[in-house]
């Protein structure tokens, strides 16, 4: 298994930071090369299912996750059900004070491919690690401008 964990300072309120991160249309608009909609469920309660596509021009990774805790508007875990993406990952909204919080996202995965995988994977983390901060950055300035229903 392999951990990787990124946090993010956020000039909005916790709730706000909330709503941004778990309006899953619109994660397209911050997470890098990515495209996340809910195929079932509601995508606001456990046991509902989210699929995301990272790639480019239909290449890429389809990563089938579904929602394992829902405690708004602190924590939303996944576990990722898919044969490339193994694992869970987790959201988690830290508020400080009444205008700023913490958005941390953190990872604990299962390298694919099995022998290969493991031994790719401290190669392809730091790739990933840095698209991971990128998106986070991202993330940020997205929340803090931020409208319900966008």
């Amino acid at each position: 298994m392999s951990d990787l964990v990124a946090s993010v300072e956020v000039g909005a309120p916790a709730g706000t930071t909330w709503l941004a991160l778990t309006d899953w249309n619109q994660q397209g608009r911050w997470m890098l090369g990515t495209e996340v909609r809910v195929v079932s469920g509601n995508g606001r309660s456990v046991g509902s299912r989210i699929e995301a596509f990272t790639g480019v021009a239909g290449i890429g990774v389809k990563d089938q996750m579904e929602i394992t805790s829902w405690e708004p508007p602190v924590r939303c875990t996944m576990r990722h059900l898919g044969s490339v993406v193994r694992g869970t990952g987790s959201f988690h909204v830290q508020a400080r004070g009444a205008q700023r919080s913490v958005f941390i996202w953190s990872e604990h995965l299962t390298p694919p491919f099995g022998i290969f995988g493991r031994l790719g994977w401290p190669v392809a983390r730091p790739v990933f690690a840095l698209g991971l901060r990128h998106s986070m950055r991202n993330f940020a300035r997205f929340a803090e401008s931020y409208v319900v229903g966008q």
